[in-house]
């Protein structure tokens, strides 16, 4: 049909808008609503069915576009600041996720490797979730909003390897082979991977700044966007075809570059409409894939995945957070921003579906606790202002010692 591209277009944006409206209205966060929009406009319900082939085209873009984003959020400053607490309570949490998720998927009769990828997928809170989430309560700065941006780095950094590897797990686990060989695939992964990692840290750091003092020159706020978006899918083709790395590991990249400039961080600015328009995309078409069935199907195996989201990853924060001494209502701050999963659980999901790792009921498993954990979450929040901070300010301030 010639005009499948441009009607799976038009119907995610409007649909994604009035869900979108819809989930704002009732206080929820608007990614719930792209992807109840993405369900409507799916296969798995009645009605017009958008083109899925092409909305995951489209989404591949915004997959480029997130990661970039995320690399525009990473700062090292704030990682080093609190790598005492961040990076050995994340890498507990994700641990603690990961076996209870496996754990589950293993008692539901999948297969090993299956239960791992699932249990992975569900230790990576949501980026877009959580910084929403610190951003409308005024929390980005401090001390709760600091460490779980860090602690959300190590997360991303973790499964941006994570991505990188699985197809060379997928080998080890479809074909085989021995271990000599494997081996061999790994090590040569990793290489091409440090390599783009040298590449972009050191023609980078000199390329960027000069080419945005070009740019910046022309005074044209046209060509800065252009320029920005340029730069995100050009080093995402540069680590897929010259590095044969992740179209996703060089878009990350980029953003990291362009964080440590000033200027980049300005011009990249100007590319956040387009940048969100294409995550939308990416959430809707996620949603085309999900089957609404699954929540009747299998209701215990979404009750489980939910728990391992919402309770057994937040208490492996909370706990983590309080052995370090932190007070009591930071670590439940940090633990309820982390009560969640998101772009990350479906990338990686995603893939390794791709790859014969997981059936589509297990990423269907995914899919619902990412939306339920999602739908929750604020809720948790609003308990948090109700319970903690009221009785916090009822016991007065010589008597708030946690």
């Amino acid at each position: 049909m010639e005009t499948a591209l441009l009607s799976t277009i038009i119907a995610s944006i409007v649909t994604a808008f009035a869900f979108g409206m819809a989930a704002k209205a009732l206080r929820l966060p608007a990614i719930f609503g792209y992807l109840l929009a993405g369900i409507a406009i799916g296969p798995h319900t009645p009605g017009f069915v958008a083109d899925v082939a092409l909305a995951k085209q489209l989404a591949e873009i915004g997959i480029i576009l997130l990661m970039f984003g995320v690399g525009l959020h990473f700062s090292i400053k704030d990682l080093i600041e609190s790598r005492k607490i961040a990076l050995p309570g994340a890498l507990v949490q994700m641990s603690v996720a990961t076996l209870v998720g496996a754990g589950v998927a293993l008692s539901l009769g999948y297969g090993l490797a299956s239960a791992l990828i699932f249990g992975f997928s569900l230790s990576v809170a949501s980026t877009i979730v959580l910084l929403r989430s610190l951003e409308q309560r005024g929390l980005t700065k401090s001390q709760c909003g600091k460490l779980a941006v860090s602690w959300l780095i190590v997360e991303d950094i973790a499964m941006v390897f994570a991505l990188v590897m699985l197809p060379v797990f997928a080998q080890a686990v479809m074909f085989g082979g021995d271990l000599a060989a494997l081996g061999v695939s790994a090590l040569s992964v990793l290489f091409k991977v440090f390599g783009f990692f040298a590449f972009m840290f050191i023609v980078g750091r000199k390329f960027l700044p000069w080419i945005f003092t070009h740019i910046a020159k022309t005074e044209s706020v046209e060509l800065t966007t252009l320029g920005t978006l340029a730069i995100a899918l050009g080093f995402a083709w540069v680590a897929y075809v010259v590095f044969d790395a992740s179209f996703a590991l060089g878009a990350f990249l980029a953003g990291v570059m362009l964080n440590e400039s000033p200027l980049g961080r300005k011009s990249a600015e100007t590319t956040l409409p387009i940048r969100d328009t294409f995550s939308v995309l990416f959430f809707v078409s996620v949603g085309m894939l999900f089957d609404p069935a699954t929540m009747l199907t299998q209701p215990v195996g979404v009750l489980a995945t939910f728990f391992t989201v919402v309770v057994a990853k937040s208490l492996a924060a909370f706990a983590t957070t309080r052995l370090f001494g932190l007070p009591k209502e930071v670590s439940l701050q940090v633990a309820i921003g982390l009560a969640q999963i998101g772009e990350f659980s479906f990338i990686l999901g995603g893939l390794a579906l791709i790859n014969g790792l997981i059936s589509q009921d297990l990423y269907g498993l995914i899919l619902a606790g990412a939306m339920l954990s999602i739908v929750v979450n604020p809720f948790l929040f609003r308990w948090y202002d109700r319970k903690v901070i009221k009785d916090a300010t009822l016991r007065g301030p010589d008597t708030r010692k946690s």
